[in-house]
């Protein structure tokens, strides 16, 4: 396996800021890192979870994911408290399954790591593993809103897969 590498931090406080506003909505990066392990293990011999924790990190760096990150959080907590404007409040409130803005958001994020991302991204998208299915359910029974940031989370983890298997797979 390829050793570890390092990544150039171009806005350190716009990526610990993403960090943190997921740790607020209850995502850690090693459950995002979880998912994109199960992703690539059956096709990475030696896969390890930090590796798989590097490139979460590696895809949060990129400008377009924080943003992605910041703007998704945002419309989920101002649904929660009530302050979008009808219809969109009802439609962001409810998850309303042919509204498809928060799957346009999370294609921004995958677009950048190409075909692989995009069909890791459907693959998570309908099966909803790990942390993205108790976004998905649990967080609703909370009162929570995480209309945007169950597909964030799955294209974060679909991308650092789609990242692996084109740095692992030759």
């Amino acid at each position: 396996m390829p050793g570890s590498r390092t990544f150039r931090m171009e806005n350190p406080e716009m990526f610990q800021l993403s960090i943190d506003r997921l740790k607020m909505r209850g995502v850690e990066i090693t459950d995002i890192a979880e998912i994109t392990y199960n992703l690539q293990k059956p096709y990475v011999k030696d896969l390890t979870m930090e590796i798989c924790v590097e490139n979460v990190k590696k895809v949060i760096l990129k400008r377009e994911v924080q943003h992605a990150i910041l703007v998704g959080i945002d419309l989920d907590m101002l649904a929660e408290k009530k302050l979008l404007s009808e219809p969109l409040q009802t439609i962001v409130e409810s998850d309303l399954s042919l509204f498809g803005v928060d799957e346009i958001v999370a294609l921004a994020i995958v677009n950048v790591y190409g075909s692989i991302g995009m069909t890791n991204f459907g693959y998570v998208d309908k099966l909803k593993p790990g942390i993205i299915g108790h976004l998905d359910n649990e967080g609703k029974k909370d009162g929570r809103v995480n209309t945007f940031l169950d597909d964030i989370v799955g294209a974060i983890a679909a991308s650092a897969a789609s990242s692996i298997a084109h740095n692992y797979l030759k």
